[in-house]
């Protein structure tokens, strides 16, 4: 099972809330809270793409960036042994850990298929 959906280049995230009965989610990854919701499935499907081009074109009316924009840099967090044997791989291979970490993302990123295992909508 899985609570995302794509639709062009956005993502929704899904949940379920049971007093309700219904399912809801929101697009991740744009400057604004945008939101959707339905009782059903296909519904739920129809009400993410709906958000998406409504999104779309308030963004276009208003002169808007779509996607939030990123600065290239990020913090991780991890556990003390972790962060060791990265500092000593790096430094056997003879680069700094930003070098290392930033091609172990890349290599992570290069070996997927490149279809989402998403509900792609």
């Amino acid at each position: 099972m899985t609570d995302k959906l794509i639709y062009k280049e956005f993502i929704g995230t899904v949940h379920f809330s049971t007093s309700d009965e219904v399912f809801f989610g929101k697009i991740e990854g744009v400057n604004d809270l945008v939101t959707f919701e339905a009782k059903t499935v296909p519904k739920l499907k129809k009400a993410f793409k709906e958000a998406v081009e409504d999104y779309l074109d308030l963004c276009k009316e208003t002169g808007k960036e779509v996607f939030k924009s990123f600065k290239g840099s990020f913090n991780i967090r991890l556990n003390p042994e972790l962060h060791s044997k990265l500092f000593q791989n790096a430094t056997l291979e003879g680069k700094t850990l930003n070098q290392y970490v930033k091609e172990a993302i890349i290599d992570k990123l290069s070996n997927e298929d490149g279809k989402p295992s998403y509900n792609t909508v």
